[in-house]
């Protein structure tokens, strides 16, 4: 599968560009500022029906413009898929696969498999355990259908508990039956929720170590781990024995949505002792084993999005990860980076086809000549 064009008009600081791109690697190069990252976010936009940026969809059109349009023509399976994306202020957003308009845009993911690695990736180490379960919830929605309906269905149900206690902390009253009917939802779906997050994890982890000791030179023990309060108690139990701190607290403290994936580099938490570099790494491997974890289970390599990565990296890292992710499993590359030279010297040197694209600063896509 890959991207064979992208259309803009009005996205971000694009007025209007038509971009053909090579089955395989394609570098956005140009200053800082100049709207490199703009075209992998328009990239991410067609794949998972939302910026990789900005939540809000009206901000990601250009100043002053009452629209914008994101179109991407991909080969996928033999057969080519025109995905179109409008959006219009004060209005809602529209997703079309082939001219046909979806009714629901879950219905679109998973159809064009992407990871994406970029300097924001640094949430997943110093944000809080909300930032790692979406990431998690990222990855497995594009290959199961069954676990985004799961999520869906159990943050309504989530919202509902809540709202139930804080109904009753206001009235004064509670009644244990009103209770009980989400709490079987949240049983319902949280339980496969578990299940699924616990193989992923389990699946990915020596995928993660072996990428791990690949970028790295195998220089350092890291650990990542599936961390759960359902391991110690089950669903049921643990609803029943948190419900009278949830009557205090008025929320619901015990589910699959306190989960978190623990991140330790030897027997410290890699948010207080990594270095940069350290953080840095492990992020690389641990994107580039989400990439063969949806892979193998998809028979579709991934569109793969490096973002500004190689920051913080020396030239034989920059080096070995680029070469990395030419080999033939992975498929196409969209890379951006400022330093011009060092990236030219870089695909010399690998043997896969490539197109590289400067970006200037009013905005323009330029193909350079190789």
């Amino acid at each position: 599968m890959h991207l064979k064009s992208l259309s803009l008009v009005n996205f971000k600081n694009y007025e209007q560009v038509d971009i053909p791109f090579s089955e395989k690697i394609n570098c956005f190069v140009g200053e800082n500022g100049v709207g490199k990252t703009n075209l992998l976010d328009a990239i991410h936009y067609l794949a998972l029906c939302k910026s990789n940026l900005n939540p809000v969809d009206s901000q990601n059109m250009r100043y002053n413009q009452e629209f914008c349009v994101v179109q991407g023509i991909f080969q996928r399976l033999g057969k080519d898929e025109n995905i179109y994306c409008g959006i219009r202020k004060q209005k809602k957003k529209q997703f079309k696969r082939n001219q046909k308009e979806y009714k629901k845009l879950s219905e679109h993911i998973g159809l064009i498999p992407l990871v994406m690695i970029s300097p924001a990736d640094s949430i997943l180490i110093n944000g809080g355990s909300e930032e790692r379960r979406k990431f998690v919830n990222s990855v497995i929605a594009q290959y199961s259908r069954v676990y985004l309906n799961n999520i869906i269905q159990y943050n309504r149900a989530l919202s509902q508990r809540n709202s139930l206690l804080k109904g009753f902390a206001g009235s004064g009253s509670f009644n244990g039956d009103m209770l009980e009917v989400w709490d079987e939802q949240l049983i319902r779906y949280g339980e496969p929720i578990y299940e699924e997050r616990k193989y992923f994890v389990e699946e990915l982890l020596p995928v993660f170590d072996s990428f791990y000791e690949h970028v790295s030179g195998n220089r350092e023990q890291v650990t990542l781990a599936y961390q759960t309060q359902l391991e110690q108690i089950g669903f049921r139990e643990g609803l029943k024995a948190s419900r009278d701190k949830d009557r205090y607290v008025q929320y619901t403290t015990f589910g699959i949505h306190k989960d978190d994936l623990g991140m330790s580099l030897g027997d410290y938490s890699l948010k207080k002792s990594g270095s940069q570099g350290q953080q840095k790494t492990f992020l690389v491997a641990l994107k580039l084993a989400e990439f063969e974890f949806i892979r193998k289970l998809t028979e579709i390599p991934p569109i793969l999005l490096l973002d500004d990565i190689f920051d913080k990296f020396d030239s034989n890292r920059v080096k070995q990860i680029i070469g990395l992710v030419a080999e033939n499993h992975f498929g196409q590359i969209f890379i951006t980076d400022t330093n011009e030279l060092r990236l030219l010297g870089i695909l010399k040197e690998i043997p896969a086809d490539h197109r590289v694209f400067k970006i200037s600063q009013a905005g323009q896509v330029e193909q350079m000549d190789q």
